[in-house]
């Protein structure tokens, strides 16, 4: 089957400079566009157990200036350029990308390589993005229905500190946290050596590499971080936990269980899996409790790849006076009847379908490109896996996907979080 899906290769280049940058460019003319993601290898993981939140605080700092551009000037470049741009901060990396008109890729790379250079980490703009960050921690997490959910099932699931923990982090850890703090830990992780820069779209390759050594070439490595240990034991942390939501209109639950690392021929059987369980409206749970129970108001699932152990999640929000322990028993209902007898050869096609539908519309976006390209050098040192993933997945069997169901899903080694509203305990 997997003969019938072959998609070309994408050109993929890698080279590094002698700084340690590993730059990646993905030419396609396609469209007059360019995407440039910068991938630094530093994520919540990397956090000491008193200064949680610096990743995702960085994130904010980066848009605070540079030698050469002021205070939110990154972003007014970009948009008057045409421009869009964002970053984001996981447990595994922090990531700055923007997509411009071709013909501005010099600028692009201008202002991705002055903040890598030398950003002001002043006493200033340490104050106003912490405050920053306690808004955003306010808005999206504090004062947000279900706004904690997901960062109290990882305490759950995970044993080790580096996993568990949430990106925002403590704001007692960023109100202790000095100037010094954040110069050295910016020192450290936003080295070049420590980065990715990915350039996708329509570019001349040879321009491309002059402008990298120009702008880029002389920001001097730094040692790199300490490895990491982010290893657990097979059992998750803790079983069960009821947690009053003081904003939540009804009750909730969320499930959780620990899977292999990414790229493991397990977590992509899970990853398949979970896309039958939980993905779309075609899905197991969506057919049996959306529409053919029609006893929740919303079902999520969700499958968190990471460098070390992983994990998989399936929740939901039941209707008024729906019995949450019956919709839980669909759920694993669902769960051991794909560990007992696997995915049908419907599934399989629709799965099929499905991920050859995902794979080309990733291809047609130069950002949705540049950031799966900068995943795979980060993550796995080698960045032509973008042209294996699709292969690799669509030779998952049936039987791996019901072999590993039954090994890490089917079991009592999960996490349960009930959800109730205040006064409801």
């Amino acid at each position: 089957m997997s003969e019938t899906f072959k998609l070309p290769p994408l050109d993929v280049a890698e080279y590094r400079l002698e700084n340690g940058l590993r730059v990646v460019l993905n030419r396609d003319m396609a469209v007059p566009v360019v995407s440039i993601a910068v991938y630094y290898d530093v994520g919540s993981r990397n956090e000491r157990e008193d200064r949680t939140g610096f990743a995702h605080l960085f994130e904010h700092m980066m848009f605070q200036g540079s030698d050469n551009i002021p205070k939110a000037g990154h972003f007014q470049h970009i948009m008057k350029a045409g421009g869009t741009m964002n970053g984001t901060t996981s447990s595994e990396r922090t990531n700055y990308y923007e997509t411009l008109p071709a013909n501005q890729l010099p600028l692009g790379l201008w202002l991705e390589s002055d903040r890598m250079r030398s950003l002001a980490v002043t006493q200033e703009n340490l104050d106003n993005q912490r405050e920053a960050v306690k808004e955003e921690k306010r808005l999206r997490y504090d004062n947000q229905p279900y706004g904690q959910i997901f960062d109290l099932i990882n305490e759950m699931i995970y044993k080790n500190f580096a996993n568990s923990h949430s990106t925002i982090g403590s704001m007692d850890h960023l109100d202790a946290a000095s100037v010094e703090d954040v110069q050295e830990f910016f020192k450290i992780f936003y080295a070049p050596n420590n980065a990715v820069l990915v350039i996708s779209g329509a570019f001349d390759p040879a321009e491309a590499k002059v402008l990298v050594e120009t702008y880029f070439g002389d920001i001097p490595s730094q040692p790199l971080p300490a490895a990491l240990d982010v290893s657990e034991p097979t059992e998750v942390a803790n079983n069960y936990r009821e947690w009053e939501d003081k904003l939540a209109p009804f009750p909730a639950f969320l499930l959780g269980w620990k899977i292999p690392q990414r790229r493991t021929p397990e977590s992509h059987a899970l990853f398949l899996a979970g896309k039958l369980l939980y993905d779309g409206d075609s899905s197991r749970l969506y057919q049996k409790l959306v529409k053919g129970e029609e006893s929740v108001i919303q079902l999520f699932g969700f499958t968190d790849e990471r460098r070390g152990p992983s994990s998989i999640f399936v929740g939901a929000i039941p209707k008024p006076e729906k019995d949450l322990s019956k919709i839980r028993e669909t759920i694993m209902h669902e769960v051991h009847d794909l560990a007992t007898h696997g995915p049908t050869p419907d599934e399989m096609q629709k799965l099929h379908n499905q991920l050859f539908n995902d794979s080309i519309r990733m291809r047609q976006s130069s950002m949705s490109r540049a950031q799966q390209i900068a995943e795979f050098a980060l993550y796995d040192g080698d960045p032509t896996l973008i042209n294996q993933e699709l292969e690799e997945l669509l030779a998952i069997t049936p039987d791996a996907i019901r072999n590993a169901v039954a090994k890490f899903l089917d079991t009592e080694n999960r996490a349960l979080l009930d959800i109730v509203p205040a006064g409801k305990g």
